[in-house]
């Protein structure tokens, strides 16, 4: 088992910044995936980014240039910068650990973009 703890969401105005944080229980392995997801009110949750402990990333097309992932695998800690940020980046943000085994979610925070 592993708890996750989000961090970092709020209120912001388009073009601004945010930097979301999610602390891991216990030790990543190897094997394990963190991400981010997010979903928007109405609309299915949908993955952000994602990083390997190698350090492997993928990222939606929608923020490609705009987001960067990292992880600190000392700190059990995944992170998410978020630049650039536009109204259509509302939504929850969820963070996520997953393996060819199992899958834990955090409980999410709220990211605003105002107009």
């Amino acid at each position: 088992q592993v708890q996750l703890v989000e961090s970092g969401g709020g209120l912001v105005q388009a073009g601004g910044s945010l930097r979301l944080s999610c602390a891991a229980s216990r030790r990543m392995f190897s094997i394990e995936v963190m991400g981010w997801y997010r979903q928007a009110s109405g609309k299915q949750r949908e993955l952000v980014a994602a990083i390997a402990s190698g350090g492997s990333t993928n990222y939606a097309d929608s923020v490609k240039g705009r987001f960067t992932i990292s992880r600190d695998n000392a700190e059990n800690t995944v992170y998410l910068q978020m630049n650039s940020l536009k109204p259509e980046d509302t939504a929850v943000y969820y963070c996520n650990v997953r393996s060819p085994w199992h899958e834990y979610w955090g409980q999410g925070t709220q990211v605003t973009v105002s107009s």
